[in-house]
């Protein structure tokens, strides 16, 4: 069974002339071995509507459902909830406490009641799922690199062995490389059955990496669907605060000649096509 989200609508500071209405009646779902990506702009409800698919926030008014489970008020199956949905926030070191990497892995399934061999075997499952090197099981996670902390990160949450994992601005603070080995590690997470979101006003990675999108806009969902399908409707339809990647246009521009591409295939695709066109 999926996440499912219905309807969903939440107000900051509610009753209030603090009152800021983050999200409007939001509607969509998640299944398992899907990578579903969530843009816009800062202030477009992003944040608040991941925190919601891991019950951090409730709704106020619609549901979330998690494989049949309503995250409700005093319900005692959210417990449940936050273990199917591993929530990675945008700077790793907000989620970080324990004095070595080995531990920070480790709290989640003993907090769960794994311990002794099994509890070890998670955190060396989780490590090697990531590409950690075991090497730095005993350091401090504070000192390690960005890529290496969003590893850590990563690692902390797939040792509770969630069904979805979702990802606030994940490639936030990494460099051209740390982007491509994150985002081949999400899909080897993806391609092994767990369900993943990303959260990111990147819409050149959603474009590249999901295989569907979510386009959030002041609280509320200005369209939905494949990537081909927002690529399409954003050059029509600009959004604010996402930026059409260069490659993108590239290709519109080709279509409008006549060429036969798709807007999402990436450079080697065009370059191909170019050739043919030539031949």
């Amino acid at each position: 069974m999926p996440i499912e989200i219905q309807n969903v609508s939440y107000t900051y500071n509610s009753g209030t002339s603090a009152a800021y209405e983050a999200l409007s009646d939001i509607s969509f779902t998640v299944e398992r071995g899907e990578w579903i990506a969530i843009v816009g702009h800062t202030g477009s409800g992003k944040s608040t509507l991941a925190q919601h698919m891991n019950a951090l926030l409730l709704p106020q008014s619609g549901s979330v459902t998690v494989d049949g489970i309503k995250s409700r008020e005093k319900s005692k199956e959210l417990r449940t909830v936050r273990r199917k949905v591993g929530l990675v926030f945008q700077y790793p070191e907000q989620q970080f406490f324990a004095e070595t990497v080995r531990e920070e892995i480790a709290f989640a399934p003993s907090n769960w009641g794994v311990s002794g061999d099994d509890l070890e075997r998670s955190v060396l499952d989780a490590a090697g799922a990531v590409g950690l090197d075991t090497a730095l099981l005993e350091n401090n996670p504070f000192a390690l690199s960005g890529g290496q902390r969003r590893r850590v990160a990563l690692a902390s949450i797939i040792a509770m062995r969630p069904d979805y994992l979702v990802l606030d601005e994940p490639t936030a603070g990494l460099d051209a490389t740390g982007i491509r080995e994150l985002s081949s590690l999400l899909g080897r997470i993806r391609d092994s059955g767990l369900g993943v979101v990303q959260i990111t006003h990147d819409l050149q990675s959603a474009l590249t990496e999901s295989s569907r999108i979510l386009v959030l806009e002041n609280g509320r969902c200005v369209t939905s669907g494949t990537p081909e399908e927002i690529a399409s409707y954003l050059l029509d339809n600009p959004v604010r605060g996402l930026l059409i990647p260069p490659l993108v246009r590239f290709c519109a521009g080709l279509r409008a000649r006549g060429v036969r591409i798709n807007l999402t295939s990436g450079l080697p695709e065009v370059l191909a096509r170019l050739e043919e066109a030539r031949g």
